[in-house]
């Protein structure tokens, strides 16, 4: 029953009772759940639920936040997520409002893992253009991995049977849990100032993604990067693919199989090098033969059997080229000759001596031809070329003609 002193509240004051209650009495906290009904507002803020096997809770983050994260929110994905419990009064519901959220276990490792693979691909650590060629015919290979693990085994058995003459050095290392990322960077490290072995082998086997990180550490990854020696990835089974893969001048499936790709199968080059010697001694074989038969059959031919024949063919060759000479030279001096004749002919026809023989004749003033009248002076010499003989004359008189 109700008394006199019996307060009443309104539903204002009973909320803000609650608010305060649970805003005042309980701290910031992580809170760990399943995201589900996840909406992206078109104002930037993120709405969704948190939820486990019992319970659920509604939960919030800010556009200002939203804006920061470096991963997407998805319905089903486990996440932890820092934040306080905030009491809406117009509602009279409340929520939790989310300062910081990251993919909880699993989902986390392999945000971290996409996160540094994006850093070092942007920084070229995985471009092929820094890859180096595996020798092909290594005389010791270096093993960095667990001496204890069947890695190891599986990689000794291989190459004793592939390549028994190639020695193998181990260095082993933790590969999983603290420390080993830092073990194995040291081993890289230390192979290449040993500077002794051709190629590196680096893995370990199968796992979860816990039992491969150290292979997805940036420290590993530069170590790789920086080996001056040639490096195989085998980390887990076919299907594991770790940043160390990316990073490796060669990634193989498994370490059997890096073993496989490190050296040439001691066998196979033994078949191919006596399959080689087999087809060169028959190149050879073939090309004596050969030459045996052109021999055979120069010693059958018309001018081995015949040698006197032959030069007597050549010599009378010689004789008739040597009389065509003779004629043709012959017959080129009569031409020249006669060509020599005509000339002569000519000039003698252009022979001021053939003009006089006609009854004309020349007359020299002090040496030279008078050709013009009104040159040659009264009482002067002129001299007369006849065509037998020369005439003296004093001029006593001079007409001009025009």
């Amino acid at each position: 029953m109700w008394s006199e002193e019996t307060h009443i509240f309104s539903v204002s004051e009973l909320t803000h009772t609650i608010k305060y209650l649970l805003e005042e009495n309980i701290p910031t906290i992580w809170l760990e759940g399943e995201v589900s009904n996840f909406k992206a507002h078109s104002s930037g803020h993120f709405y969704f639920t948190l939820k486990d096997n019992s319970a659920q809770i509604s939960a919030v983050i800010w556009r200002s936040r939203a804006a920061m994260l470096d991963f997407e929110i998805e319905d089903g994905m486990h996440v932890q997520a820092l934040g306080n419990v905030r009491v809406f009064e117009r509602s009279g519901r409340y929520n939790f409002d989310i300062l910081r959220i990251q993919p909880a276990g699993l989902g986390k490792l392999q945000m971290e893992f996409e996160r540094l693979k994006k850093q070092l691909e942007a920084e070229g650590l995985f471009s092929a253009e820094y890859k180096k060629p595996i020798p092909k015919y290594p005389l010791r290979v270096g093993v960095i991995t667990s001496d204890t693990g069947a890695a190891i085994r599986d990689i000794i058995n291989v190459i004793s049977r592939r390549a028994p003459n190639v020695q193998i050095i181990l260095r082993p290392v933790q590969v999983q849990g603290e420390g080993a990322a830092k073990d194995i960077a040291a081993a890289i490290a230390e192979f290449n100032d040993f500077g002794e072995v051709d190629v590196l082998i680096v893995g370990r086997g199968g796992g979860s993604l816990e039992d491969l990180w150290a292979f997805n550490e940036e420290v590993v990854a530069r170590a790789i990067f920086n080996s001056r020696i040639p490096i195989i990835s085998a980390v887990g089974h076919e299907i594991d693919f770790t940043i160390a893969d990316f990073v490796a001048d060669l990634r193989a499936p498994t370490p059997s199989a890096a073993a496989e790709l490190a050296v040439p199968d001691f066998m196979e080059l033994r078949r191919k090098v006596l399959r080689y010697a087999q087809q060169m001694r028959r190149a050879v074989l073939m090309k004596i033969e050969n030459y045996r038969q052109r021999i055979t059959a120069l010693r059958r031919s018309y001018g081995l059997r015949r040698p006197e024949d032959l030069l007597h063919q050549y010599a009378l060759r010689i004789d008739e080229l040597s009389t065509q000479l003779s004629r043709n030279m012959l017959r080129n001096l009569t031409d020249r000759k006669q060509y020599l004749q005509q000339l002569n002919l000519r000039l003698q026809n252009l022979s001021p001596k053939k003009v006089l023989e006609r009854g004309y004749s020349i007359t020299y003033l002090d040496g030279k031809v008078l050709k013009e009248a009104v040159k040659a002076r009264v009482n002067g010499m002129i001299t007369t070329e006849l065509y037998q003989g020369k005439i003296e004359s004093q001029i006593t008189k001079i007409e001009d003609h025009d």
